[in-house]
């Protein structure tokens, strides 16, 4: 009996470090394809229908909006003092999350 618990015993722990491995692997993988927050010179505005990313930093920013339900939308390109527009939280109310960098878009 208690070699049977210790079988199981070494079977779980070697399945919990593999796993627990994955999970370190999948972590860092979602961290590193997560893109920065936009510099503080980028603003936003939201209405159900538009969201506008003023640009006031002084060099031109690659730009995104990451959105409540996790909606990906395409990235801009926003020269000093442009305003890009996105769409907005829409009629379900999904809310920007956040601004972000990204890279820049294809010319």
């Amino acid at each position: 009996m208690q070699r049977t618990l210790r079988s199981t015993a070494r079977i779980v722990s070697a399945g919990l470090t593999a796993v627990a491995a994955c999970l370190t692997q999948v972590t860092a993988a979602e961290a590193a394809s997560h893109e920065a927050s936009a510099p503080s010179c980028v603003h936003y505005s939201t209405s159900w229908r538009y969201t506008f990313v003023t640009n006031a930093c002084d060099t031109p920013q690659h730009v995104t909006v990451e959105y409540h339900d996790g909606r990906t939308v395409p990235c801009r390109t926003a020269g000093p003092g442009d305003t890009v527009t996105f769409p907005g939280y829409g009629t379900g109310d999904n809310g920007v999350r956040a601004v972000l960098l990204c890279a820049a878009p294809p010319q």
